[in-house]
């Protein structure tokens, strides 16, 4: 049995690892070229919350003193930890649901 393809002519899972492979970047890529695909649309907007999300808190985190270099390392921890799980996730075509960000980007391709 082949797997589904997305519009771009990937099998689903390869695209949404993409997604996740190039955190943001590839997540913006995918919602401007994907056209059929709910799986691949679901990971790729979920791959730009999560880690512009995590890019903001890196940022906010520089300017806090003293306690900000503590916060940046648990966010890179953090970033890491999602960024494998989800790489995982999408290579065995999972739908893995963060907790808020996952509820949202569900949410958001229902209307797409």
């Amino acid at each position: 049995m082949t797997p589904f393809r997305s519009s771009t002519g990937l099998p689903e899972s390869l695209a949404a690892f993409l997604c996740h492979l190039f955190p943001f970047v590839g997540g913006i890529i995918f919602l401007v070229i994907e056209k059929r695909s709910r799986f691949v649309l679901f990971h790729a907007l979920q791959s730009v919350l999560l880690f512009g999300g995590l890019t903001v808190c890196h940022t906010v985190a520089g300017f806090i003193p003293i306690l900000g270099i503590a916060l940046a390392a648990l966010l890179s921890l953090a970033g890491v930890l999602f960024w494998v799980a989800l790489i995982i996730a999408s290579l065995q075509s999972k739908w893995l649901k963060l907790p808020w960000i996952g509820d949202f980007a569900e949410k958001q391709i229902r209307n797409w």
